[in-house]
């Protein structure tokens, strides 16, 4: 795996948006001061694969991948791997309730060659190649087959972060031996020993299954095959005879068919003249029509002369004068007597009213002088109050005062008030001024209740006059209608005499309408006794266009029981002429029927001469179609059998094959369940992993440690201490730090070679442990790493804040921070 381009925005310190491009930078140096987020580089690559880093302590972790007060990051990584480039995307949000959760992730395959300065122009992802993953769950699955790697041994051989530098070291033996056999792809012989066994029980599945078939096909030899063939012969014979009969057959049937239906003709002939009947009451019909025509005539008669009299009692109420004006005079003498009996009393109310209304003007004028007595007695208490106020000043101004006011003659505060002499001038007139002011109110709102009641009374009187006044006007206007009127008994006479006249029309209008309705009911009798009438000849006609094409005698169609008696006649002497046709008729068609049947016996007889059941009915066609049938069975049934003949020799094939291949599948696995092949490829691997640490640790050491395994577990061996075989757990720390990186180098210049899968380690980034080295070794670390990064096939990275070191690197992404965001600026080539 060899990183390419680093894309971040809002991730951890670089809250802006972010690009590193490590393309041509095959040994380089992330440097800065402490805190400037050199290691959160490093962060973003792991993050941007496994969507965790090292030093959050696990994927809950989340949380710190967003810059402080940031609601979205988005970190981007193209990177290489066995020869193919891949785009990891990852994007975390907070919700509105604070909780951190990715919001999306995706790996995708870039097409070969492709350029990753196109990221620039803003191109969508869904434009760069095939998707691999496209959520989180997907991604676990899809980076691992891309990188090769898990998360745990990836950073233990690829992205060496801070306080986990010497995990190879440490690592226990189980899982120091796994992550060499994911390194070197040693499970693909675990994976070939269980496909081996695999195959061999499937091919002892599938043996125990053709053997079956062959079973099942052990009927289909060369003898069932010829049999069939001669049973094809035999039923193409058949269906030759069978196709020569029918004819024969057919010209039989035909014949009998026509003389059944000449029988059947004569048969249907006399059925319809057998129909030819008069129906009952057709006789009366006719005489009924007649009577029903008299009646509706002398109804017309009777709605005449009904009409006639309504007329002339009509004219004689005319004659007599409008009942309606008649009424209205009465009514205007019935309303005269009663305004002439109501204008009394409407005098009356008018004189009451008036005497009341004259009392109440009386009471007001006394109350209100009561009222200007009181005003002026007010006026006077008034005037003594003032006149006390001057005579005795002292008792007016204590009226006013309370305890602790300032006095208004001394200004001095006053502690008592002195109560109020006896007889005091001021008091009396106080007094006195109270009850004025009481007299007055009560005589003022006397004066003012008899004056609204004054007012109210004269309202009254007003609208009486009124109505007396308008009473009088509807008297004068009736008694002027009523000029020239002959009187109300006389009126009354003529009213009567009017009613009677009425009722005498009223009477010849109920005639009229019962002569009218006597009409109507005998011209319905009419309508229906016609149309009983051209019921019955349209009975009659239909009768006749039955037996039309036998030549019917010619109808009366005046005489409906005439025209019916000459047709039942001639039906009856049609159809005696017909039954001797029809007796020679019956006799034919049972000798054609014989015939028929002896042609279809020899037929039936080829059937069964070949042994094959013939259809017991249906037409001619079904003949030739069960000979064609039976000869497509034998065909089809021979053509099975020499398919299943074939398929048994298939099968036979098939299961040399089967046994040829269990066998060797069964041997290989044999051969590579004892898992010696893979320990002896892990302890040679292990072998040369150490002869190169070993190597680069004496460089580092200055000779004094060599690097050793015994089951497992790794040792030095301290030559400044007589050889003495020391654990690795006992060394300093920068002598770990040595230890580790040489492993770490190993791993990457010895293993990566020998790796069979996608684990192949293209780089190595180292993030601690410089600032622990003297100068001496610190230069040959320099060189060791200077000499891995000139091979080319390998990139180098170091995350160092030793300026002596990051000299000696040619190409530097120099990290500074400001107080908003962190930067990277690539320096050198």
């Amino acid at each position: 795996m060899r990183p390419l381009r680093l894309d971040m925005a809002g991730f951890t310190v670089f809250r802006d948006e972010t690009t590193v491009d490590f393309t041509d930078a095959d040994y380089f140096a992330l440097v800065g001061p402490t805190g400037s987020g050199k290691s959160t580089v490093l962060d973003g690559i792991c993050f941007a694969l496994y969507g965790t880093v090292p030093r959050w302590g696990g994927s809950r972790g989340i949380v710190n991948a967003l810059a402080p007060s940031a609601t979205e990051a988005r970190v981007r990584l193209v990177f290489e791997s066995a020869g193919s480039r891949y785009v990891a995307t990852r994007v975390v949000r907070r919700d509105g309730r604070g909780s951190v959760k990715t919001a999306g992730a995706g790996l995708q395959l870039m097409p070969p060659g492709f350029d990753v300065t196109r990221l620039d122009t803003g191109m969508s992802l869904d434009d760069l190649g095939d998707v691999l993953a496209g959520t989180p769950a997907e991604m676990d699955r899809a980076v691992v087959e891309a990188v090769g790697l898990p998360y745990e041994q990836f950073t233990s051989c690829v992205v060496l972060p801070q306080g986990q530098f010497a995990d190879f070291l440490h690592a226990k033996p189980a899982t120091r031996q796994q992550i060499l056999v994911n390194l070197l792809g040693l499970h693909v012989y675990e994976e070939v020993q269980t496909r081996a066994s695999n195959r061999a029980t499937k091919a002892e599945a599938q043996l125990a299954v053709v053997d079956q078939a062959l079973a099942g096909l052990a009927d289909a030899d060369d003898a069932a095959v010829e049999a069939a063939e001669a049973r094809v012969t035999a039923m193409r014979e058949l269906t030759a005879a069978v196709e020569a009969a029918v004819p024969r057959l057919r010209t039989a049937r035909e014949r009998e068919t026509e003389l059944a239906a000449a029988r059947d003709a004569i048969a249907e002939e006399l059925a319809v003249l057998s129909r030819v009947t008069m129906p009952a009451g057709s006789a009366k019909i006719a005489e009924a029509a007649a009577a029903a025509r008299d009646r509706a005539a002398e109804a017309a008669t009777a709605v005449r002369a009904a009409e006639e009299h309504e007329e002339k009692v009509r004219g004689e109420l005319a004659a007599a004068g409008d009942a309606g004006s008649l009424g209205l005079l009465l009514d205007r003498h019935v309303e005269f007597d009663r305004l002439t009996g109501q204008a009394e009393w409407f005098a009356g109310e008018v004189s009451v009213a008036e005497v009341e209304h004259r009392d109440a003007i009386a009471a007001a004028e006394l109350a209100h002088a009561a009222h200007l007595g009181a005003e002026q007695l007010l006026e006077q208490a008034r005037l003594d109050y003032a006149e006390a106020q001057t005579v005795d000043r002292a008792a007016a101004l204590r009226a006013h005062l309370k305890a602790g006011d300032d006095c208004p003659v001394c200004t001095q505060p006053v502690a008592t008030v002195p109560p109020m002499p006896e007889g005091s001038a001021v008091k009396v007139a106080e007094q006195q001024g109270k009850a004025a002011r009481a007299a007055a109110d009560v005589a003022s709102t006397a004066w003012k209740q008899r004056d609204a009641v004054a007012r109210e009374l004269e309202r009254g009187l007003d609208r009486k006059r009124a109505q007396f006044e308008q009473h009088k006007a509807r008297l004068a206007e009736v008694q002027a209608g009523l000029a020239g009127s002959p009187g109300a008994d006389a009126l009354r006479a003529r009213l009567a005499e009017l009613t009677k006249l009425q009722r005498k029309l009223d009477d010849a209008g109920t005639d009229v309408r019962a002569a009218r309705e006597a009409q109507r009911r005998a011209q319905a009798a009419v309508a229906g006794a016609e149309e009983q009438q051209r019921t019955a000849w349209r009975s009659f006609d239909t009768v006749r266009d039955a037996v039309a094409r036998f030549s019917p005698p010619p109808a009366d169609r005046d005489d409906l029981a005439g025209a019916w008696t000459a047709l039942v006649d001639w039906a009856r002497d049609s159809a005696a002429h017909r039954e001797t046709a029809r007796a020679e008729a019956v006799a034919a068609v049972e000798a054609a029927h014989a015939d028929t049947q002896r042609e279809r016996a020899a037929v039936v007889a080829l059937f069964a001469d070949s042994a094959v059941p013939a259809p017991q009915s249906g037409s001619d066609a079904d003949l030739i179609r069960a000979a064609a049938v039976a000869a497509e069975r034998a065909q089809a049934a021979w053509q099975r059998l020499v398919d299943r003949r074939e398929e048994a020799q298939r099968y036979a094939e098939q299961r040399a094959s089967l046994v040829r291949d269990g066998r060797v599948a069964k041997s290989l696995a044999g051969h590579l369940r004892a898992n010696n092949f893979e320990r002896w490829l892990l302890e040679e691997a292990l072998d040369l992993l150490v002869d190169g640490a070993s190597r680069i640790l004496r460089e580092l050491t200055g000779g004094q440690y060599d690097l050793m395994h015994d089951k497992g577990e790794f040792y030095v061996i301290d030559h400044h201490d007589a050889g003495l075989r020391r654990g690795v757990r006992t060394l300093s720390g920068g002598e770990t730090f040595q230890a580790s990186l040489a492993l770490a180098l190993a791993l990457s210049e010895q293993l990566a070679g020998m790796s069979t899968t996608a684990a192949s380690l293209e780089s190595i980034v180292l993030d601690e442990g410089f600032g622990t080295l003297d100068a001496a070794t610190l230069d040959v670390v320099a060189a060791t790493l200077e000499n891995l990064a000139a091979r080319g096939d390998r990139m180098v990275g170091v995350v160092t804040h030793v300026h002596a070191l990051a000299e000696r690197v040619p190409v530097r992404f120099e990290v500074h921070k400001d107080a908003r965001t962190a930067h990277v600026e690539r320096v050198g080539l």
